[in-house]
């Protein structure tokens, strides 16, 4: 009985988000709660969801914090002296060209938002593809993989949900596949360059001329720019060394960043109601999915479905369920958008392996290579992905065509090594 109102929890949840007959917050809070009730269950369902909150409260609150902290530094002009650096040193040669769009588009996607990163890089460097008659759909491929592969950041959305629904530390999920993931990045580097080679023409010549943007906003804090890369440095230094709570830094370097940059007040309430709105939504379904976890695991519904599920799943497929898994994440972002999959599918998948003698925390990890990370730029589940093809004025079927091939090998060469260093067990 159990099994079967847990499988009716997911297919209603995938059924409504996907079909956006109710956003995420709603579905994640009203089908649990109903399934709950019909499992018999009254006061019990106040504790689980109680609980179920209490478990991804520290997440929740890292990445309030962490949006605001990177909204602020954008906002003080941070990453502008590298956007005019990394213009000047591109010149006039396509390959560098390329390179410099990957680079920027993984500094700005520090803050995890695909949205900025293509607002940002796409309008620098449009432009000069333009000039050197470079193929804009090149800079939309380039921009998306290495906002894709950044985006596996522990603060990123894809790791943060899966942290959450897993209820781990978003450390011990990440830290493990940092290695794999900066092979992952540098592969992103090497295929902006190739691509960018590819796009040589010796019979033109084009003079380009780069000029710096001039800072000209009253946010800007041009002289604060050593001061706020060292608190950037810091921040993420500290997160993966572990020595403290990612909560904490983030909330710490929040407030250093703000005092810094606004040290009026009336300036910072301004800053923090500009961020408000991103934060507050991603938190509210991070804190609705507490609502969910906690009810389909207090209740025991995904125990009983992953007991279920181990009837029928060779043992051939499940004791391999995470490498299984890494290789079809990226497919996965064409058919299940973060909260679908996220919040459905990857707690079965873990109480599933659980079963086998895995370890859960290894689902997650194959999960977040490919599953709206590599795979967002060129999902049409996500706006960013039609913003980026917007930006760029590129068909949405030839960006698919040719970014998917080469999100997909970077997925596999991070789950290679993933594998290699014992990230992820075969």
């Amino acid at each position: 009985m159990l099994a079967i109102l847990g499988v009716t929890t997911i297919v209603a949840l995938l059924f409504l988000v996907m079909t956006k007959k109710a956003s995420a917050v709603v579905a994640l809070i009203l089908v649990p709660v109903i399934t709950g009730a019909m499992a018999g269950l009254g006061v019990e369902l106040v504790d689980f969801i109680t609980e179920g909150i209490k478990s991804i409260a520290p997440t929740g609150v890292m990445f309030i914090f962490a949006i605001l902290f990177f909204g602020i530094l954008t906002d003080a002009g941070t990453f502008r002296p590298i956007i005019n650096r990394l213009l000047k040193l591109a010149g006039n040669d396509p390959a560098r060209v390329a390179v410099a769009s990957a680079l920027l588009a993984m500094i700005v996607h520090l803050d995890g938002s695909g949205a900025v990163t293509f607002l940002v890089t796409i309008p620098a460097f449009l432009t000069v593809y333009d000039q050197l008659k470079m193929r804009r759909s090149t800079l939309a491929c380039i921009v998306a993989l290495a906002a894709g592969t950044m985006n596996i950041v522990p603060w990123g959305g894809p790791t943060i949900r899966a942290a959450t629904a897993l209820d781990v530390p978003v450390t011990a999920l990440f830290n493990p596949i940092l290695f794999p993931v900066l092979i992952g990045l540098a592969t992103v580097l090497f295929i902006a360059y190739m691509l960018g080679k590819k796009e040589r023409s010796g019979d033109v010549e084009i003079k380009t001329i780069v000029e710096s943007q001039e800072t000209n906003t009253e946010l800007e804090r041009p002289r604060l720019f050593w001061l706020n890369m060292m608190l950037i440095i810091s921040a993420v230094g500290l997160l993966i060394s572990g020595l403290a709570p990612p909560h904490v830094i983030f909330m710490v370097a929040f407030v250093i960043a703000i005092s810094l940059n606004y040290p009026n007040v009336k300036d910072q309430a301004k800053r923090i109601d500009a961020h408000a709105k991103a934060a507050m939504l991603m938190a509210s379904i991070l804190f609705a999915a507490g609502c969910f976890t906690g009810i389909l695991k207090g209740s025991g519904m995904i125990d009983a479905m992953a007991e279920s599920a181990v009837m029928y799943i060779p043992d051939a497929v499940g004791n391999h369920l995470p490498v299984i898994i890494g290789i079809l994440s990226m497919p996965a972002s064409l058919l299940f958008d973060p909260d679908s999959f996220y919040f459905g599918i990857l707690p079965l998948l873990a109480a599933t392996t659980t079963h086998f003698g895995g370890d859960s925390i290894e689902i997650g990890r194959a999960a977040i290579m490919g599953q709206m990370t590599t795979g967002f730029p060129i999902s049409p589940l996500t706006g960013a992905t039609f913003l980026l093809i917007g930006l760029t004025g590129v068909d949405l079927g030839d960006h698919q065509k040719k970014t998917i091939p080469y999100a997909f090998l970077i997925t596999m060469i991070i789950l290679t090594v993933s594998l290699l260093i014992g990230a992820i067990t075969f």
